[in-house]
């Protein structure tokens, strides 16, 4: 298939005659109360002093996290019209309101819904913060963040014997979260500073499947998408076949969002002309997309693709 990749994988006591086990684990017989005494006490303050030192060096890596946080991502809220939605935004360094950025919208997995505003940067926020890749890349990145009652996409999902089963729909309203993304998106692109040529979008499993939904509401909005272990209606495709470049990715053995999902996608896409890329990792479960944050190229291809050079 032209376009289409398959990659392998490249106790305690103190009474007469007791065991005292100190904070190193090693044991110690006590002859009688002073000796027990005598002997407890170092011990006790050595393990003081371990905990001590323990608690400092934590309180100093969180210190040092929350440091690094905050000069990194920052959360933001935004007010739509249903509701708030809660997002964290990276911009480049040495952000300047007179130049033009690409943006790039990344939309968690189902796990990490909530209301923290932090949840949602467990996967993939390290490939945009990584020094080199800001250095090479500076883009405007958003990681929203998707309530626990909702979703990305507009799906059916039916749990049986043989796992859980996707239905996805073509028509019908945006999900309440969706919607309130898209809404945060206009904004953005609204800004000065907003390369409009180069908007992304990407995602993980429930993110995968918001991928594709919100390359069919919007096709006009996104240069190019790139979906891991998602997947969407085949139907829809036609929406935005020829307009976004995408990369699909997916993992053999998944089998929380089975691989034919993406297939499905991707032979749909090949149907109408368009040519996607497509990897398909040979030994990869659902966690697929620690392969393809791996992926060389990925921010290359990515950032290379605009409104401008689509078909």
């Amino acid at each position: 298939m032209n376009n289409l990749d398959f990659i392998e994988n490249k106790k305690s006591s103190f009474g007469d005659g007791s065991t005292f086990r100190g904070c190193a684990g090693n044991e110690r017989r006590r002859g009688g109360l002073f000796s027990s005494f005598s002997q407890t006490i170092p011990s006790a303050l050595v393990c003081v002093s371990q905990i001590i030192k323990k608690t400092v060096l934590v309180i100093f890596l969180m210190a040092y996290a929350l440091l690094s946080f905050s000069q990194t991502f920052t959360p933001k809220t935004f007010k739509g019209k249903e509701g708030n939605l809660p997002y964290q935004i990276l911009l480049p360094e040495n952000f300047s309101e007179s130049e033009n950025y690409p943006v790039v919208l990344f939309l968690h997995g189902a796990g990490e819904r909530g209301s923290n505003n932090e949840k949602q940067l467990v996967h993939g926020s390290t490939l945009f913060l990584n020094e080199e890749n800001r250095n090479n890349y500076p883009a405007i990145v958003i990681f929203p963040q998707c309530p626990k009652e909702d979703y990305w996409a507009n799906v059916d999902i039916q749990y049986g014997p043989l796992g859980r089963q996707f239905e996805f729909l073509e028509e019908g309203e945006p999900t309440v979260a969706m919607s309130l993304v898209l809404q945060l998106m206009d904004s953005i692109a609204s800004r000065k500073f907003v390369n409009n040529e180069q908007i992304y979008i990407g995602g993980l499993s429930m993110g995968g499947m918001g991928t594709f939904e919100f390359l069919a509401r919007r096709p006009d909005l996104f240069a190019a998408a790139f979906p891991i272990c998602g997947g969407g209606n085949p139907n829809s495709v036609k929406k935005y076949a020829g307009k976004v470049d995408l990369w699909i990715f997916h993992g053999a053995k998944d089998d929380v969002v089975f691989p034919h999902h993406s297939v499905d996608m991707a032979l749909a896409l090949q149907k109408t002309g368009a040519t996607p890329r497509f990897t398909l990792y040979r030994e990869a479960n659902h966690n697929s997309w620690d392969r393809a944050f791996a992926e060389p190229e990925l921010l290359s291809w990515l950032f290379s693709q605009t409104k401008r050079n689509q078909k």
